[in-house]
Parts: structure tokens; C-alpha cells; sequence
């Protein structure tokens, strides 16, 4: 092989890697962005439900958000399939397969609190100052629990970045190890447990964002059932035998 040969190609993997970084940062920024509205709008700190499109009859509205909360449920759930996986890295490298369904996810929330349509009426306003903090309170601990449990299995290999930083170090991916560690040992989903948190504790729940809270909710719990088929799927016995021990969100210690 000639040496411009030798030149052009480790400028296009040199490219390729850069290409690849590139590509899982936006898709970590487009990730965060769709994670941390829906969890900022779920407490009624940003804006949510900002197209100019919004019906007004009740009945329709709530249609409309069931219909955006099932798109998003879709794309979260087909994408997170072994198959949909094998069939995307025909197009996509490998490397880049989780960057590009955290960008699909990031735009799927981002879409559904843009689109999410407005309800009449509040279904409770607490007003009591105790009550108050204790409530903000939970729903910080709940955003904060969920983040620190992405952490304690990687949050990096999670949101796509360790599978594109591999790949730019040129080094071979090693899949992360199943951990029983920290929350992990006391709740088989902390991180769900951590976005249940954050949904629910509000002391004042309009009924646009209790309809919020309770769809997410029934996807939280379907989502769970497919994520323990593909665990059991991954880790085989191990699994299951942490699922005898450890309860869905906590577990009582005898």
C-alpha cells in the first residue's frame, strides 16, 4: 500500500472518529435536553405545551397526549429491542447505535412536552408550608436519585458516549458488567423509582400535568416488564435470581 494511500485512509478513520464523538455529544445534548424538560415541565418549572396548536375540547386534548405519550412508548420501547439493534447497525456503527437512540428518545420528549395539550382544572394545590418543602424536597431527591443511580451502572455507556470514546481511542467495546451495588442493591429500578419521584411530587397538580404524571406512569410500568425480559435475556439466571432477592423499587430487609 502506497504511502498517500496509507495518508488518505488514517485521515478518514481519524475523521470517522471525530465524526463519531461529535455525533454521541449532540446526541447526549439532545438527550439531557428531552430528560430534563420533561422532568423541569412534570414540576411545573418550565413552560410545557408551547405549540400555537393546542384544542380546546377536553376530550381531544387528552386523546392528543395519550397519542403523544404511545409515540414516544414506540419509539423508546422498538429501539430498545435486540432486534431493531442488529437491523440499525446496518446502517448505523455500532458504535453509534445507542448515540442515535438517545437522539431519537431526546426528540421524542422534546416533542411530547412541545405538543403536550392543555386540561382544565387542578387536582390538588397544597398549600401548607411544611408540606411544601417536603414535596419539592421529594421531587429534588427523585431527580437527583436518578441520576446518581445512571451513574452507578455508567452513565456514559447508557447515554452512548463510552461506546463512541472507545471507538475514537481505537479500543475494542467491553460490555458493562451486571452490578448489584449502591441503590442497585435495594431496588431493581431506582432510576424509574427516581422519575415516579419527580412526576408526583408537586404541590400543586393542574390537571395537564396529572395527566402528564399518570401516562408516563403506565408506560413506566410496561417498560419495566420488557426492560426485565431483555435483562433476563442478557444475564440469564443471575437476573432472575436478583429479582427473587431484590424488590421492583425498594425491598424490606427482614
Amino acid at each position: 500500500m502506497s504511502t498517500a494511500t496509507l495518508t488518505t485512509t488514517t485521515r478518514h478513520q481519524t475523521g470517522s472518529r471525530w465524526f463519531g464523538m461529535t455525533y454521541a455529544l449532540t446526541g447526549y445534548t439532545i438527550g439531557m435536553f428531552g430528560l430534563f424538560w420533561v422532568l423541569l415541565a412534570a414540576g411545573g418549572l418550565v413552560p410545557h405545551g408551547l405549540t400555537a396548536w393546542q384544542i380546546g375540547d377536553p376530550t381531544a386534548a387528552l386523546f392528543i397526549n395519550v397519542l403523544l405519550v404511545v409515540l414516544f412508548a414506540t419509539q423508546h420501547t422498538i429501539m430498545a429491542r435486540q432486534w431493531f439493534k442488529d437491523t440499525l447497525t446496518r446502517v448505523v456503527p455500532k458504535h453509534l447505535e445507542r448515540a442515535t437512540f438517545v437522539i431519537a428518545s431526546g426528540l421524542a420528549m422534546t416533542a411530547l412536552v412541545w405538543f403536550w395539550q392543555t386540561v382544565p382544572g387542578e387536582v390538588w394545590n397544597v398549600t401548607t408550608p411544611w408540606a411544601v418543602i417536603a414535596l419539592r424536597v421529594l421531587y429534588v431527591v427523585g431527580i437527583g436519585y436518578l441520576v446518581g443511580s445512571s451513574f452507578v451502572t455508567n452513565h456514559f455507556e447508557l447515554f452512548g458516549l463510552r461506546q463512541a470514546w472507545l471507538n475514537f481511542r481505537d479500543q475494542a467495546h467491553t460490555p458493562v458488567k451486571f452490578k448489584q451495588a449502591w441503590m442497585y442493591r435495594y431496588s431493581r429500578h431506582p432510576m424509574m423509582l427516581g422519575l415516579l419521584l419527580a412526576f408526583w411530587c408537586a404541590p400543586d397538580m393542574s390537571a395537564t400535568r396529572f395527566v402528564m404524571a399518570a401516562l408516563l406512569t403506565c408506560y413506566i410500568f410496561v417498560g419495566i416488564r420488557f426492560e426485565e425480559r431483555s435483562l433476563i435475556q442478557e444475564f440469564g439466571d443471575t437476573y432472575r435470581k436478583y429479582r427473587e432477592d431484590i424488590g421492583l423499587f425498594f425491598t424490606l430487609k427482614k
